[in-house]
């Protein structure tokens, strides 16, 4: 996973040194959480001969977890991530033995890249949790659910372009 959108405040710079003189070593520590990176402060102490003045670099980073494919939702999470969602979901029900699923399953993990904060992009294994598959009516794979506020929206059936599915995201984001 990338980082993103890193600012750096201050630089570590001892004022009696040249700027190209490093003694410093910095290093970035992030939190890890279930959705992503906590923002982060980065300080670096500079060890200088006693009467040098420094300051600390300082970094702050609004990092957040960059989306490169959707995520997988099961039975066990479908709740919390799907239902509990308070930004629009797109589902994509699949199965690992399914010809078309494989054709689409690109296609599912750019929008997923491309919409990233604006709408969250899962994948669900019908053989692995079939009780949701079951609950909302899956009949044939693959099978592409949209939801907002937990609602079921729509509902595209069968292995489409790009576009079209881009068509269904923008009408649920604006």
């Amino acid at each position: 996973m990338a980082l993103e959108n890193c600012l750096r405040v201050s630089t570590p710079r001892p004022h009696c040194l040249p700027p190209l003189f490093s003694t410093s070593r910095e290093k970035l520590v992030f939190s890890a959480q279930k959705v992503g990176f906590k923002k982060s402060v980065l300080n670096s102490t500079l060890s200088l001969p006693s009467g040098v003045a420094y300051r600390k670099s300082r970094f702050i980073c609004n990092a957040r977890e960059a989306v490169n494919e959707a995520q997988v939702v099961a039975d066990s999470s479908w709740d919390e991530l799907v239902l509990a969602s308070k930004i629009p979901v797109l589902v994509d029900f699949w199965a690992p033995w399914c010809g078309p699923c494989r054709i689409i399953a690109p296609i599912i993990d750019e929008l997923a890249k491309d919409y990233a904060g604006k709408i969250a992009c899962y994948k669900l294994n019908t053989d692995e949790s079939p009780n949701t598959a079951t609950k909302y009516g899956i009949r044939s794979i693959p099978t592409v659910l949209f939801f907002k506020n937990g609602e079921k929206l729509e509902s595209v059936i069968g292995a489409v372009d790009k576009s079209t599915l881009i068509s269904k995201v923008d009408k649920y984001i604006a």
